[in-house]
């Protein structure tokens, strides 16, 4: 084995990783029925990989190589166990015996593991506290790190919530499974909360040297289609919109450096606009349902935004007007921000500078760095120098992101001039 043939194959693993890792756990979940003997089991075929790849080439099938492999290890680990434990020989002949090893299908048709794994995360003898970091963690392969973040609270926090969803799913022998039609109106909302969080994710990364994660959100997109085929209803389509909408910006919304352009600087021209064409039906299909929720109305501001020409010609006054019915629909300081700044257009960065400073009053953002980002470019925009720049500096000391800290900094540098 030469050294280019070991490079190229750690390269293709560190590509299967992140690709292929959380199907593969996911089907493994399904396989082993454990999350924690599931999650070793993806470890250790990893671990292989990282030992015979190089020297004996990679398989034709990555991701049924790592199930298979992990399946193997699985049931020989619970074989080596088992003269501690009676009951772990038994299970290993059960998973043995009632699954197939992935190398040997041919025909079957693939099975969407990671929507069970969603729906599994999800149950509602779960909390909803800890469905959503549980998904993020186990479907996305977010750190417990990442997803305090994203929930404003501390780590360790999370990592408890994600222990005790375990627990509870193990205890509770609750289903992996996607559920029949008559329990998926019931069970959609959580499942659509976390879709939209891992798109999220995706289209604007919490982390990292790149704004976008382009695998994230587009398996939230994919996702979000085999929602709407299971259930046509108003919101999964309005859920779906407002990612096609924001997906089809994607190409715009970074320089050729990789850094970070605001929508109204953005080149128009570069959106997707097949996307938009779809969000848009699909926007207008939930509209008119009459069956108006919350991913409804944000998809009719996204749209809002795709159908205008320039930023210039958009249409602040229905932003604003969508902002306050979806406050009335779902409360959330975040929104409040975002009416901030959309009433900041329509009317002057004075008023936005008032709402965004009643909001941080009250302290529910006072760690979220676009509160103070926002802040920052009204004071901007009004000539307050000292007071942006402070604000900035807030900012870029809480921003986790490259590419969102190089426009903060260049905003603190803009202001010295």
């Amino acid at each position: 084995m030469n050294d280019d043939t070991s490079t190229r194959a750690r390269v293709k693993i560190d590509e299967v990783f992140r690709s292929e890792s959380r199907q593969v756990l996911a089907t493994l979940i399904r396989l082993l029925g454990v999350f924690d003997t599931a999650e070793e089991a993806l470890q250790e075929a990893f671990a292989v990989a990282l030992e015979q790849w190089p020297r004996e080439g990679i398989p034709a099938n990555p991701r049924a190589w790592l199930v298979s492999t992990g399946r193997f290890k699985a049931i020989d680990g619970m074989r080596r166990r088992a003269r501690y434990d009676a009951s772990l020989n038994e299970l290993a002949t059960h998973i043995e015996s009632t699954t197939s090893d992935p190398l040997e299908q041919t025909d079957e048709p693939i099975e969407d593991d990671r929507l069970r794994l969603i729906f599994t995360c999800c149950h509602p003898a779960l909390s909803q506290d800890a469905q959503l970091p549980m998904t993020l963690r186990e479907v996305c392969n977010l750190t417990t790190e990442e997803i305090a973040r994203a929930f404003l609270s501390k780590p360790t926090t999370i990592a408890q919530r994600i222990v005790r969803a375990k627990a509870k799913i193990r205890d509770a022998r609750i289903p992996y499974e996607v559920p029949p039609p008559s329990e998926l109106p019931e069970r959609i909302e959580a499942v659509l909360r976390v879709v939209y969080l891992v798109f999220n994710e995706g289209y604007s990364a919490s982390f990292g040297t790149s704004l976008t994660r382009a695998d994230l959100s587009g398996e939230a997109i994919r996702q979000g289609r085999v929602l709407l085929q299971l259930l046509p209803e108003p919101e999964v389509m309005g859920l779906l919109a407002l990612m096609l909408l924001h997906e089809s910006r994607r190409q715009s919304r970074t320089s050729a450096n990789g850094d970070l352009v605001l929508l109204e600087q953005q080149d128009r021209s570069l959106w997707n606009h097949d996307l938009v064409k779809e969000g848009i039906t699909l926007v207008e299909r939930a509209l008119a349902s009459k069956r108006i929720g919350p991913y409804t109305l944000q998809a009719a501001i996204a749209a809002v935004h795709a159908e205008a020409p320039s930023a210039g010609e958009t249409d602040w006054a229905q932003i604003v007007a969508l902002y306050d019915l979806l406050l009335q629909t779902e409360p959330s300081p975040i929104i409040e921000l975002n009416r901030a700044v959309a009433i900041a257009m329509r009317d002057g960065p004075a008023k936005g500078l008032e709402l965004v400073d009643a909001l941080l009053e009250r302290g529910e953002l006072a760690q979220y760095h676009l509160a103070h980002a926002t802040r920052a470019d009204f004071c901007r925009r009004l000539g307050r120098k000292a007071d942006a720049r402070a604000s900035y500096e807030r900012a870029l000391a809480l921003a986790k992101q490259e590419p969102e800290r190089r426009f903060l900094e260049k905003r603190l540098e803009e202001l010295l001039d």
